[in-house]
């Protein structure tokens, strides 16, 4: 089976290699944008491309196509796939009716069957708040209460690598998130643990979280943070699909912490 990886020196598409290759997948094609500097196992069929440029994306012989989020091309790949005989599309979009909609929508347009991957916010997206941990204690955010279970990506690119390689996942959307729903502040307080320090949250109003965010988020600084005052209201519950289809617990906020304290010190 040749599996054909897109994205695959990204944060989570770079995993999913890893994991195909740990789960014993010995015919895999990467496509990246920069082999020379990609770092892949020899074991592994580099490409350069990129899913911008659906033209470049190798789709001949393939046999699974793990798509990684890009939805300006998304529709084209998919079709290209489908006319290339691609038996099966694992996508990695997000939550049903938010931003990465359309990634489902072209999935399905395509006609191929497919298994959608959709996982809430990523751990390492406290990575925003490195710069202000490495200066001091304090960290200066908007929507102090807002609560979600936010998802490792090790363990997203586990669960791709799973439906990848396994059967019986066709036409299934999966819901990924960790284990536990934990507010902005307790994020920050449990980096803190990770490095031995006691971290401090500073709210902020809405519009000054935006304008913080906005050198860093551009245009999606106030779609992040709208997104961060609906949790407040409604936060998100942890569902237990990882541990059901791993066999194994999801990584806690606390390990993710521990695991990438460097991220932050």
């Amino acid at each position: 089976m040749k599996v054909l990886v897109t994205g695959a020196t990204a944060n989570v598409g770079r995993m999913v290699v890893d994991e195909l290759l740990a789960r014993g997948a010995d015919d895999i094609r990467a496509l990246t944008v920069d082999p020379a500097r990609a770092g892949l196992p020899s074991s592994v069929e580099v490409v350069r491309g990129f899913v911008s440029r659906p033209s470049t994306v190798p789709l001949h012989g393939v046999d699974v196509l793990y798509l990684a989020p890009h939805i300006p091309t998304a529709y084209e790949v998919c079709r290209r796939a489908a006319d290339a005989g691609v038996r099966r599309i694992v996508d990695l979009a997000g939550a049903k009716g938010d931003h990465w909609q359309e990634i489902e929508n072209a999935v399905e347009a395509s006609g191929v069957p497919h298994t959608h991957l959709e996982p809430g916010e990523f751990m390492a997206n406290a990575t925003l708040w490195a710069d202000q941990i490495r200066a001091g204690d304090e960290v200066r955010d908007g929507y102090a209460g807002s609560a979600n279970a936010a998802i490792a990506q090790e363990d997203i690119a586990a669960v791709a690598a799973h439906v990848i390689v396994t059967t019986g996942h066709e036409g299934q959307s999966y819901e990924l998130t960790g284990p536990q729903s934990l507010t902005r502040r307790e994020k920050v307080e449990a980096i803190g643990r990770a490095l031995g320090r006691d971290l401090r949250y500073i709210e902020l109003t809405h519009d000054e979280a935006v304008e913080q965010l906005r050198p860093v988020m551009g245009e999606y600084a106030e779609w992040y943070l709208q997104g961060a005052a609906q949790l407040t209201r409604h936060p998100q519950a942890a569902v237990p699909t990882v541990p059901e289809l791993l066999g194994r617990p999801a990584k806690t906020y606390e390990q993710w912490a521990r695991d990438h304290a460097g991220l932050f010190r």
